[in-house]
């Protein structure tokens, strides 16, 4: 057994130390807002917090979450409060198939966190996340949106 914090609570997992995270959280705690897409951290759907830092939980190893503070797209909002890029994502209808978007929401919030006004030369480093809809003008509105809000 690993006990791991996510979203705020304490919670045993059952699963080998090397598992990958996105696993653990999607089959051992249930929370399948966080998707599988590529499993070799390039497309960015799997992507979490770890200590407030965007992650792409599909090659992090259940041991290496183990006493630090795991954010999945459930644990976003606060209080029945959405964070300010999920109400950016719905205001600027950002999702079309939607299968990407939680990851990339945790991408724009940990972008947000580190810089509240990001450029869009910022954006284009940091959210690496891939949408095969191909929402990318819409996100960068988004982006540009919440970071004023």
């Amino acid at each position: 057994m690993t006990r791991l914090t996510i979203n705020g609570r304490s919670l045993e997992v059952n699963v080998n130390p090397s598992t990958p995270l996105l696993w653990a959280l999607r089959e051992q705690v249930g929370l399948t807002g966080t998707k599988y897409g590529c499993g070799i951290a390039q497309c960015g759907a799997c992507t979490v917090h770890i200590d407030g830092k965007a992650i792409r939980s599909c090659v992090m190893p259940v041991s290496a979450a183990v006493g630090k503070q795991v954010t999945t797209i459930e644990g976003l909002a606060a209080n029945g409060v959405l964070h300010k890029v999920q109400k950016a994502w719905g205001d600027h209808e950002v999702p079309q198939c939607g299968y990407c978007q939680s990851g990339m929401i945790m991408a724009v919030a940990a972008l947000l966190k580190d810089k509240p006004r990001p450029t869009d030369a910022d954006i284009d480093a940091s959210i690496t996340n891939i949408c095969r809809c191909g929402t990318f003008q819409q996100v960068r509105e988004a982006i540009h949106a919440a970071a004023k809000a």
